[in-house]
C-alpha cells in the first residue's frame, strides 16, 4: 500500500494495468486498484500536476495514459 521508492510504486502500477489488459481484472478493480495507489501514495507519483520522471520512465506513455484518464490527469 505504501511504498518506498517511485520505482517500487511504477512496478506495481505496470502490473495493475498489465492485468488488466489481458483481462485478469475487472475495470472496476483496475479503477480502485490506481486510485487506491494514488491516495497512498501521491507525492512518487505526481510532482507539478505530472507524473514523476522515474514513474514515467518505468511505466511508458501507454500505460500512464491509462492511469491519467482514471485520476483526471493530463
Amino acid at each position: 500500500m505504501f511504498y518506498r521508492t517511485q520505482r517500487d510504486l511504477a512496478v506495481d502500477l505496470n502490473k495493475l494495468v498489465d492485468s488488466y489488459w489481458q483481462e485478469e481484472i475487472k475495470e472496476n478493480e483496475l479503477i480502485d486498484g490506481i486510485k487506491n495507489l494514488y491516495e497512498h501514495n501521491q507525492e512518487k507519483l505526481i510532482k507539478d500536476n505530472q507524473f514523476t520522471k522515474v514513474v514515467q520512465q518505468q511505466c511508458g506513455k501507454r500505460r500512464l495514459a491509462v492511469v491519467g484518464k482514471v485520476l483526471e490527469i493530463k
